[in-house]
């Protein structure tokens, strides 16, 4: 593996650390308790290895999967939003200027979010 291509895995990591501390620290809260679903999918992820294919961050209650090597998303790039509400789940794909799909979830194991990820895993890391 050269260089370039092992510093974007150990920036794809360290988003990963960095993400998973932040929803450790929301979920001590009360008020965050719907963020604890999230948290735990990040942990089963991350076991599985798919923290070698996105850079993973937050956005106000919205977790993020992208494949950019830098924490800004470029224009149109690709990422997918995950957002815990009341007993579900949204998940959408989208970039700058288009919505391309958007689902309501009630399990993180749905076979739509693991069929989103499996697209966006597939676009290039830029």
């Amino acid at each position: 593996m050269d260089t370039s291509a092992q510093e974007i895995l150990n920036r794809f990591s360290k988003s990963w650390t960095e993400t998973q501390a932040k929803y450790e620290d929301l979920i001590n809260s009360p008020e965050f308790n719907g963020l604890i679903p999230l948290y735990l999918f990040i942990q089963k992820l991350k076991q599985a290895g798919e923290d070698k294919f996105f850079r993973l961050g937050t956005a106000m209650q919205h977790l993020i999967f992208s494949r950019s090597a830098e924490a800004e998303l470029r224009q149109g790039q690709k990422f997918i939003t995950l957002e815990a509400k009341h007993n579900s789940f949204v998940v959408t794909l989208k970039d700058s200027a288009k919505m391309y799909r958007q689902y309501s979830i009630k399990d993180l194991d749905d076979e739509r979010l693991t069929g989103l990820l499996q697209i966006l895993k597939d676009t290039v890391i830029e």
